[in-house]
Order: structure tokens, then sequence, then C-alpha cells
């Protein structure tokens, strides 16, 4: 996910641990989308929901899934999951996968691999700025976790892995527009790469690899 004043949000990366135990995912040849543009304020308001945006980065992250296994994956119910995603669905975030399951047990998949909106757009609208101040705040937590759950289980990976890693900071004095390019053009080179290697397509000696983004500007450098 990347905040910035300019085009808001993207969010592409998993809300939950990386290693969780999935039953086997129906044959399911659709696509994603590759962005969702967000304009209604309460569709945003729907996503910043934790649950309900756990849900949605597992499904991008893993593929297409049921109430039940998502349920035992964030330790809720199947009916609380399966109410949230008809939330999610009622949004246009995620669907029924066509011709599979029952009337018992669903299959739902995103739609889209990238949520993206205009913060400025949000905030115009009543209960805006609180809508966009909680999903910004869902995003700072999710790069926190998703750093710690890496700390964690770094010993666990073949040493190439170690070598592979990258944590990097950088200071840089820019105006607005500077950065709003700089960030554009770093989500170009991402995007490139998230459409050659999704993270639901299993490969041959891969992992799933997070790359996080943040161009923020500062008045003071934390110490």
């Amino acid at each position: 996910m990347q905040i910035s004043p300019g085009r808001g949000c993207k969010e592409t990366v998993a809300k939950e641990s990386l290693h969780s135990y999935r039953a086997p995912v129906p044959a399911d040849e659709t696509p994603l989308e590759p962005t969702v543009q967000v304009t209604d304020v309460r569709a945003l308001r729907a996503l910043a929901h934790p649950l309900r945006n756990r849900l949605l980065g597992l499904l991008r992250l893993n593929g297409p899934s049921t109430a039940s296994q998502l349920g035992r994956e964030v330790g809720e119910s199947s009916g609380s999951t399966s109410y949230h995603l008809r939330q999610l669905a009622f949004y246009g975030f995620v669907e029924e996968v066509e011709s599979q399951g029952s009337a018992r047990e669903r299959w739902w998949r995103a739609r889209h691999r990238v949520t993206s909106w205009r913060a400025a757009d949000v905030v115009a609208q009543e209960g805006g700025a609180e809508v966009q101040n909680e999903m910004t705040r869902l995003q700072v937590d999710l790069h926190a976790q998703v750093l710690e759950a890496w700390h964690v289980q770094k010993d666990q990976f073949d040493p190439a892995w170690t070598a592979a890693a990258s944590l990097s900071d950088y200071g840089l004095r820019l105006r607005p527009a500077q950065a709003r390019a700089l960030a554009d053009e770093i989500d170009a080179v991402v995007s490139r790469w998230m459409s050659d290697h999704p993270s639901d397509v299993p490969a041959e000696g891969t992992e799933v690899v997070a790359v996080l983004i943040d161009v923020v500007p500062l008045k003071e450098w934390p110490l």
C-alpha cells in the first residue's frame, strides 16, 4: 500500500502471516484487474474495517478461498467472515468464483490487485477525513507487522535470502511535485514486477516478498 497526498493509497500486500494452511484452491483463470479507483467514501469506509481489510489482503495474496478457510486463518467464525465478504462484494472489492462451491460453501476471489484513491476527493466528502485517517493508521500498522514478521522469520530462510533481503531509508529535500514524481516512478517499477510475478501464482523456488513503499514529508526526522 502506498499513501500519498496525490493518489491516496495502493494496497498490494497481505494482512496476515505469509505461511498459513490453505485447502486446495479451485482453478480460476480469471486474472485480477490491476487497480480499482475508489471515489465513494462509503466504499472506503467499508474497507477501513480491520477484518475486511485483512480478508481482502488474504484473497489478493493467496487467491480464492471460502469463508470457512479465511475464518480459520484470521481466528473468526465462518458466519463473521461470510458477512464481511458479502460487504466487500457489495462495494465491488470481491466476487464469488463462478461455477465453484455450493450454497453451503461459496468460493470468493479478489477483483483487483490494488486499491487506489485520491485523498483530496475522500476528505472533501462527509466523514472523509476520519476514513482517510483510519486507512492511514491501518497501513502504518501493517508495515510494522510485516517488518516484525520478517524479523521473526528471517532465520528460517535459505542463506540466499539474507543477501536478497533489503532494508533501506533515505532522506531527500523535495517539493510536493517532485515527491509525487518519485513515488510514481517507484510505483511503476513495482507494478511491473507485480504483474510479472503475482503473489497468488506459486512458482518453484519462490517465496512471498513484501515491498513496502513510503514517501512522506517530515518536519523533523525522528531521532
